[in-house]
């Protein structure tokens, strides 16, 4: 067995995905937008699930199950869970619930540079961005809808439920720093703050 992966949640999902049938790409591609799993897993480009798989296949945590022929469409490979594949799947389930691990989201490092921008230019940006995370609270909310007409379990709904709770909280949070920036209780220049530009961090001795 080669070098073992490192856990993904690609990876992840796609051994979850097998664990319960034999699937072939464009099943698995189908069945992660069938259960939206699209809205917490990053399969935008097509090419990143083909070499998920190719990936799990070579550490043995995928094998061959069949190839599949059919006049209608191309020959696809049908893959299927090993037994190591499995076990692999519990652990990396079980440390990615436990275990908060430290993430680098792109919205987070922004804020650490915002110094960059002058008061003006930031409550343009935050303006924006808080109408956006409305809209996807809004279709959030549209969401756990139609999952509560169709009363599915609430343990299938729970991925929905924490976007929801985390995305209200940046919602409020944006709006209080909308608020502070449209009232001048958050501002800055480029003269207060050039002290705290030295190696060190802090201003120089005067």
């Amino acid at each position: 067995m080669s070098t073992p992966l490192r856990s993904s949640p690609l990876y992840l999902t796609v051994l979850s995905l097998l664990h319960y049938q034999p699937l072939h790409p464009y099943g698995i591609q189908r069945l992660i937008k069938q259960w939206g799993k699209d809205q917490v897993v990053n399969v935008s480009q097509r090419a990143s699930l083909y070499r998920a798989i190719d990936r799990l296949l070579a550490a043995e945590l995928i094998a061959v199950r069949e190839t599949e022929r059919d006049q209608q469409y191309p020959e696809r490979t049908v893959y299927e869970v090993t037994d190591a594949g499995r076990t692999v799947a519990r652990e990396w389930l079980v440390e990615m619930l436990a275990m908060p691990k430290q993430e680098f989201p792109e919205f987070p490092a922004a804020l650490s540079l915002l110094l960059m921008l002058d008061p003006d230019e930031a409550l343009g940006v935050f303006e924006q961005r808080t109408e956006r995370v409305r809209t996807a609270l809004r279709e959030l909310d549209a969401i756990m809808a139609v999952e509560a007409e169709h009363r599915l379990p609430r343990v299938t709904m729970l991925e929905t439920e924490y976007q929801r709770m985390v995305t209200e909280a940046q919602l409020r949070w944006l709006e209080s720093v909308v608020a502070d920036l449209r009232a001048g209780r958050l501002s800055w220049s480029p003269e207060e703050l050039l002290p705290f530009a030295e190696p060190d961090g802090t201003p120089e001795d005067t």
